[in-house]
């Protein structure tokens, strides 16, 4: 996954608070089994942690100024991103919205951006306050996308995908699939309690794979705004496996083996592997987002 060297970076799409102080407020899952628990139940979840029992006593707390925003002073250029994960992320995230900005032009409809929220620990959102234990996330009550970049880590360590730049774009690209769920109104029928392989929960994240996939699909391609020239330059073969074996990894019947011993479809969220491979794969190979309709 390469980036061209000279494109300029906008990081005013995300919003740098590693290493900020979180005042107020407390959240009720921390490390150990109890932040296990909550990366089975809540990793990659598409909507805020008070879906997740995590929200703070106190109100929506606000970071304090300390030695965040290192990517606004570390991330200009295309070449920051070949070289820093975190410019990647900027990157990757600049990339996903030019797509999606001329996606939804081209269908005579509006696209309203999302920030990414870099954090470290803990943050403060419009959906509570979380721990870096439950994953990254969207929060629709202030539609931004939340991810602690030690998640990567994890993602190899604890759900044993072979990790890579891609990898970690898929991710990213997974949770603007749930911002475009919100901009067109479906991520909400995600909300009727009901889990299992057949709820609507599921489906919905398996649309925001397919969604990341069509994304995929138009990487090299898509024109940024400001240069006129594609932000990604190349995307190999070995980066969409990359990217197909993150999605396996958190697949509901892949983290339930290794952390339950057993798989419950009952209690599904997300999608098993194969279910996850396959619906990014369709958007990839088609690049058509009407190809994504998984409640059919």
């Amino acid at each position: 996954m390469q980036f061209d060297d000279d494109a300029d970076l906008d990081t005013s799409e995300v919003q740098d608070v590693r290493g900020s102080r979180i005042p107020g407020g407390r959240a009720t899952v921390g490390g150990g089994i109890a932040g296990v628990i909550a990366l089975v139940l809540g990793l990659l979840f598409g909507v805020g942690p008070d879906q997740l029992g995590l929200t703070s006593d106190g109100p929506d707390p606000a970071a304090t100024a300390s030695s965040a925003g290192q990517v606004q002073e570390s991330c200009l250029k295309g070449q920051d991103a070949n070289s820093r994960e975190d410019c990647r992320t900027v990157a990757v995230v600049n990339s996903v919205q030019d797509f999606w900005r001329q996606e939804f032009r081209r269908r005579s409809a509006e696209y309203e951006g999302a920030r990414t929220v870099l954090f470290s620990g803990r943050v403060g959102t419009a959906c509570g306050s979380a721990t870096s234990a439950v994953g990254p996330f969207y929060c629709p009550g202030d539609r931004r996308v939340y991810l602690d970049l030690g998640f990567f880590d994890d993602l190899r360590t604890k759900f044993g995908s072979s990790g890579g730049p891609f990898a970690q774009a898929y991710v990213v690209a997974h949770e603007y699939g749930h911002h475009v769920q919100n901009l067109m109104g479906t991520l909400a029928r995600s909300q009727d309690g009901r889990q299992g392989e057949d709820s609507n929960a599921v489906k919905v994240e398996l649309q925001a794979d397919c969604y990341a996939g069509v994304w995929a699909h138009h990487a090299t391609t898509t024109p940024d705004e400001s240069t006129g020239r594609p932000l990604i330059t190349e995307l190999t073969r070995a980066d969409i496996r990359d990217g197909l074996d993150a999605a396996a990894a958190v697949g509901d019947d892949r983290i339930q083996e290794r952390y339950q011993g057993r798989v419950t479809p009952e209690s599904w969220t997300h999608g098993s592997a194969a279910q996850r491979q396959r619906w990014f794969s369709t958007g990839f190979r088609t690049g058509d987002m009407a190809r994504c309709d998984t409640f059919g």
